[in-house]
This record gives C-alpha cells, structure tokens and sequence, in this order.
C-alpha cells in the first residue's frame, strides 16, 4: 500500500506494515492526523490522499492502542453552518476504541465565549477524548448467537454498571464492568430469574453534556452517545486502549454461552455537540451541514431531539460523491 492509503474503509484499519485512516469530510480543505504518544507528546501528518469525500492515508509503524485524532482545516462561517476549527482535536467517527475523559473548559468549544460566531483558537486536544487504533482479531470459539423464539423471550433491562456496582459474588475490581457481566455470579442470577434476553441501556462510548459538567455531575445513564462504534471505556476493568473491545467481546461471548441473547439500546438521533453553543467534538468540526440538520440557512440547528441537535441521517454520502 502506498503512503497515499485507501478510502475504504473508513476509520483505523490495521494493514501489513501499519494503519489505514480514512475519514469522511467532504468540504475540507486539509485533514491532519495527530498521533499520540500517551506522555503528553504528539507528531502531526495530513491525510494527503483524497477520494469522493474522504480523506486517506497509510501511515506506517502505527499499531494497536495508538491514540489519535484530526484537526480539519477550512472555512469559519457560522453563519451558513460552516464551522471548521482546527484548534479543535475530534474523535474519529468510526473509532472502535475512546480513551480519556471530556473535560469542561472553554478550549472544548469552537466558538467565542457566548458570541457563537466568532472562532476560538484554543486548543482542545488535552481536554477531549482521544480515538484509539484497535485489533479486531478475536477467537469467537464458534459463537452463536441463542435462538430464543420470540414468544419464549424474557427480556431483563438493565443499566449494566448499576446491575454490577454492589453484587457481593462480583469481585470488587470487576463491579460496574462488562466482566462483571460476563461473571458466573451475575449470569447465574439472570438464569434463575428464567432471562433470555439482558437489553443494556447505552454502552457505546458517551460524554456528559457541559450544562452536567459545570455542575459537577455527569451522566448516569448514557444517552448521550459520542463514538458509536466504540464500547464505553469507563465500563472496562482491563483499559481503554482496545482492551474494552476485547472485553465486551468477552462478555457477549459469556452470556451466549449461558443462552442468553445480548440487545442494546441505542442513540443515534442526536450526538453531544449539542446546539451551536455546545462543544466542538466531532462531527461539527468534520463537516457540520453534512453531519447535521441545520435551520435558518445554517445559522442554527433543527433541534427535532430536544438536546440541541439532530443527525442528518437523511444524507447519504454514497449520493452526494457517488462513491
């Protein structure tokens, strides 16, 4: 593969030699790669190959557990949804790993103070979650998912920290996990009770909204989802450098095993970005009118959600770039 990498597909793919990144940002102008060395340093690359909208790079001697994210470079023009700020480190979208924490602070936002129309230079990189390169080779040992006749189904709901936190059979250092799920003490309880089903309520990597944070609350039960392809890392016991992958994975493959089917509540409506106020994480940075359903030519957001935002789910990148 040449240093110029592939489109597809999109997010950190490992590759003989190193890593495939590739990322969708129609109308930038320029995407740098940041790469993390986990002690406070980083090197900087642009993605120097583009297709149809994405960005795309191989960059080698990358491997499982780098920390990285991208700063997009383009026009600053609220007023028609534009809002590129390469101050601003955002997470991959297709990131299958998160680690670190958001952490309030006026670096996280794109905009000025309260005027939302003026950029702010600040960077955020120290301030905000970091996407994590990962391994998706796992031993699944003939997994199969249980085929439990809808009519047969008892499905138990569960927040999957509140189920574990406290359990006595749980050891202390797994409580709040998925190990702790996964543990014979906990699946045993679910058998007794006759489940066949355990819905966890959100466990794809989230953020606490800033109006939690300047409180010094956060957010309890995850509907606030900011990685969508990424297990939350604080309900790892193992790391969050790709070790929560391994972990859910194990846990899946516990409840399986013990004939219980795993569902998942999902958010897929709205992000943490919130409105044209709330930080600057992710999608907006990438590509706001692209990722997003704007009103008033682009100056604010179609709020259809009630927190500040609403995907554009609508937009078919495959359409618009005919990849």
């Amino acid at each position: 593969m040449d240093h110029l990498g592939r489109p597809e597909p999109l997010g950190a793919t490992l590759v003989d030699g190193g890593v495939n990144f590739a990322i969708w940002a129609p109308e930038a102008e320029r995407v740098e790669l940041c790469l993390f060395d986990g002690q406070g340093g980083h090197r900087n690359t642009d993605l120097r190959g583009f297709t149809k909208g994405v960005f795309h790079a191989f960059v080698p001697c990358v491997g499982p557990g780098q920390e990285y994210g991208y700063r997009v470079h383009g026009p600053w023009d609220p007023a028609r949804g534009v809002r590129f700020n390469p101050a601003k480190l955002l997470l991959d979208p297709y990131a299958k790993a998160v680690t670190g924490d958001l952490q309030l602070s006026p670096a996280i936002f794109g905009h000025e103070g309260s005027d939302d129309l003026v950029a702010n230079d600040l960077d955020s990189a120290a301030l905000v979650p970091h996407s994590v390169v990962v391994d998706d080779a796992y031993d699944w040992e003939g997994d199969q998912r249980p085929a439990v006749a809808f009519n047969n189904t008892v499905i138990y709901e569960a927040h999957l920290a509140g189920l574990t936190r406290l359990h006595p059979g749980v050891p202390e250092q797994l409580r709040g996990t998925y190990a702790a799920l996964g543990h014979p003490a906990i699946i045993d309880r679910l058998r007794t009770l006759g489940v066949t089903a355990v819905e966890l309520l959100p466990v794809q990597h989230f953020v606490s909204e800033t109006f939690l944070l300047e409180r010094g609350l956060g957010n309890y039960w995850g509907y606030n989802t900011l990685a969508f392809f990424a297990p939350h890392g604080a309900y790892s016991s193992s790391g969050t450098h790709g070790e929560q992958v391994r972990e859910f994975k194990d846990m899946v493959k516990a409840l399986h095993r013990a004939g219980i089917e795993v569902l998942l509540d999902v958010v897929y409506n709205h992000t943490p970005e919130g409105s044209e106020l709330g930080p600057t994480l992710s999608f907006r940075g990438l590509d706001n009118p692209a990722y997003y359903h704007l009103a008033d030519e682009g100056r604010h957001y179609w709020d259809s959600t009630g927190c500040g935002n609403t995907v554009r789910a609508t937009n078919n990148r495959s359409e618009e770039h005919n990849v």
